[in-house]
């Protein structure tokens, strides 16, 4: 038996596909500027902060980067609500996603801190700056200009991650695929496409963060 492809048939549902990629879009934007936002504070506190917040931290980073991305956002999600924290489909996926960008981008973050010299944060205390602008204006931003090609890739593998939040209801495009699939048994044809699908989100988010990378450090896209 022959089997013949039909890819027409994926045409009326084109607004499920829509939906699922705009969905998946907003679950990267939040997922990578909270998750980077807490792998940054999480990175100053193993390098730079109070002795007994470093524990703390590692734990958390240890903790999230051995265990299963799947396995974090069944607990976040059915985990939970039995301590009395509810969450919706979508709240839960975000808080999975920022939860484990946080950790894999500190120690990303942290390696860009370790590199700064010594020197560096005597020349911003000598120049009367606080310990915060230190961090902020002597070793963030040149610690970021070093590492912002690894951590642009791992803001994209988590955007590929993020299509086991189906597994909560999550309406994104994995969701999309499987529903289609459902309805028109045409599984090769639906894959295909939504395969076809992450491949372009992944290097259009890669070019958009590159396109950051320039705007944000412009003296490095110069050289």
């Amino acid at each position: 038996m022959t089997y013949t492809f039909d890819f027409s048939s994926i045409l009326g549902y084109l607004p499920v596909l829509f939906k699922g990629i705009g969905v998946t879009l907003e679950l990267i934007a939040f997922g990578a500027v909270l998750g980077v936002a807490l792998g940054i504070a999480c990175a100053w506190a193993r390098a730079l902060g109070p002795r007994w917040l470093k524990p703390i931290v590692s734990g958390y980073v240890e903790l999230i980067r051995n265990t299963p991305f799947l396995i974090q956002l069944f607990f976040i999600f059915f985990g939970l609500p039995s301590l009395g924290i509810q969450l919706g489909e979508m709240q839960g996926a975000i808080l999975t996603m920022v939860i484990n960008l946080g950790a894999y981008s500190c120690e990303i973050v942290r390696a860009g801190i370790q590199a700064t010299t010594k020197g560096q944060f005597e020349a911003g205390w000598s120049l009367g700056m606080t310990r915060f602008e230190t961090f902020r204006h002597v070793v963030l931003i040149p610690a970021l200009q070093r590492i912002w090609p690894a951590l642009s890739s791992q803001i994209v593998l988590v955007m590929l991650g993020s299509a086991v939040v189906s597994q909560i209801a999550v309406e994104d495009l994995s969701f999309a695929a499987n529903f289609i699939q459902s309805r028109n048994f045409r599984a090769f044809e639906i894959y295909f496409v939504v395969t076809g699908i992450y491949l372009a989100l992944a290097i259009l988010l890669r070019q958009l963060l590159r396109g950051v990378g320039w705007w944000l450090f412009p003296r490095k896209a110069t050289r």
